[in-house]
């Protein structure tokens, strides 16, 4: 099997004037975008580093309106970029120079909440945390909740399969998720799942969900709902060196505890967290752990007693127990805004997302404080420490192109380390563009080509987010000599050059 072709795209201005003409008869002015002033909020996603204008943005209000504009888009050939709020930290929203983008924007209603069924269903553009806000007067809250939860859209949690601090717990998107109502290219709706235990034919729903916009447009999204849970507690537990802290989120699930959330924190990253928000962190820690339990009042007691003990014998220094609903908030207020705490301190931060098995994350956060060295660049390091799913940030200046250039080198060596470590390149912000070098180093040539057979499946004129999350057979030769010219080794299933 072949790679796929590349896409017919729109090239002339008659085909541009065609697709603007066929647009104007199926949406009202205001929700047709095409000059460049009223395009370039488009421009890029979360990674801005990359950026690009579009021929046009839309903004339907119904799925009939999506299956117009992608039908006219499939005839005329013209490729499609589904955007649900631009959080995305991998360029997966990143407009195609002579394409579409398709906003769900206005795709804002939750269309019910079953609290016997204890489900919901919302339109994509729903927000993350407006979801369990409309649970929670009947007890109930969606468990996923990435850090962006304030602003990033379930649609695009479906998109990108994201997780969140409870992620371990309770699970990522794939897990919570039951039905997913879409549009094909073709402009033909389809239902992944069911609201019912099982659902007919294949099960398709997984691969729709990470799928990061190229199989089909989201219009609907079942979601499953969980009770709040009577009483949660977090343990701040602090530690000398990084290393303990990475071995002791092994110890802790190897003695078989589960907590609600685990997550980590080096010293840069408390530093920056605390002078923004005051979370209350023990700057004199090498690394922080957070391990929240949640469940009765006598679970969480004896659970935390039992964390307590484990870190403890895994050399926390110091074990601090929220003791109010307060507290708890503040602590993990410091964790979700750990992001922007290092846009106060750098110009730029470029935010990895590898995942490792956790007894490896000693090893890691070893080999990026070499990294860090090597490069000349600062990265802080706060992480899904339960599943392993590491988010350093590497902190550089975007005006200095040298230092650009270091920080995508860096965060190669972390990704490429992850895989070496018997992990994966993403974990939970996608592909994009950022990471289509790396997928070159984890997967085989014949692993790829299966990914496009999938794509194909559903959109054979590879015009729904083409050229994103799986890399073409001819980039991957490039990066095979560019690491033959960085002295590094590629993968061994990569060619040899």
């Amino acid at each position: 099997m072949n790679a796929p072709h590349e896409v017919s795209l729109v090239t002339d201005d008659s085909r541009r004037a065609a697709l603007l003409e066929g647009l104007a008869k199926i949406l009202p002015d205001a929700a047709l975008l095409w000059k460049p002033e009223d395009t370039a909020p488009y421009e890029c996603d979360g990674l801005a580093a990359y950026r690009q204008l579009p021929v046009a943005v839309v903004l339907p209000d119904s799925e009939e309106q999506v299956c117009a504009i992608l039908r006219l888009c499939h005839a005329l050939q013209v490729p499609v970029v589904p955007r649900g709020a631009g959080t995305s930290l991998s360029g997966g929203a990143m407009p195609i120079a002579t394409g579409l983008v398709l906003s769900l924007a206005k795709f804002k209603r939750i269309v019910g909440v079953d609290a016997r069924a204890r489900t919901a269903v919302v339109q994509p553009g729903v927000r993350n945390l407006a979801i369990s806000e409309a649970a929670a007067p009947h007890g109930l809250y969606y468990a996923p909740d990435p850090s962006s939860q304030i602003a990033c859209t379930i649609g695009g949690n479906v998109s990108e399969n994201s997780g969140g601090v409870h992620c371990l717990k309770y699970g990522l998107t794939v897990h919570n998720v039951l039905r997913v109502r879409a549009v094909t290219m073709a402009g033909e709706v389809v239902e992944f799942g069911s609201e019912a235990p099982d659902a007919p034919g294949l099960d398709l729903l997984a691969a729709m969900i990470g799928s990061e916009g190229m199989l089909a447009v989201v219009t609907e999204v079942t979601v499953k709902l969980i009770p709040k849970p009577q009483l949660a507690q977090v343990i701040m537990a602090s530690f000398d060196d990084v290393a303990k802290g990475g071995n002791a989120v092994a110890d802790v699930i190897g003695a078989g505890i589960i907590p609600a959330g685990l997550e980590m924190m080096d010293k840069p990253a408390t530093a920056a967290v605390e002078e923004f928000v005051r979370a209350g962190y023990d700057l004199d820690a090498a690394a922080i752990l957070l391990c929240e339990s949640d469940g009765t009042t006598e679970e969480v007691a004896e659970e935390i007693e039992r964390m307590s003990e484990v870190l403890r014998a895994s050399g926390a220094t110091r074990i601090a127990v929220s003791q109010s609903e307060s507290e708890r908030l503040r602590f993990w207020s410091g964790r979700k805004n750990a992001f922007p705490a290092a846009g106060r301190i750098s110009p730029d931060y470029y935010c990895m997302d590898g995942t490792i098995p956790r007894k490896h994350i000693g090893t890691l956060l070893t080999r990026i404080e070499e990294m860090e060295r090597k490069y000349g660049l600062r990265c802080m390091n706060v992480f899904h420490a339960g599943d392993g799913n590491m988010h350093p940030l590497i902190l550089f200046d975007g005006a200095d192109q040298d230092q650009w250039h270091r920080a995508e080198l860096f965060g190669s060596d972390i990704l490429e380390s992850c895989v070496e470590l018997g992990g994966t390149v993403t974990g939970e912000h996608g592909v994009g563009v950022e990471k289509l070098n790396s997928m070159c180093v984890q997967f085989s040539p014949e692993e790829r080509e299966m990914f496009f057979a999938v794509k194909a499946a559903f959109d054979p004129a590879r015009l729904l987010n083409p050229d994103k999350a799986i890399p073409t057979l001819a980039r991957c030769a490039e990066y095979g000599r560019m690491h033959v010219k960085r002295g590094l080794l590629p993968h061994p299933d990569l060619p040899r050059f």
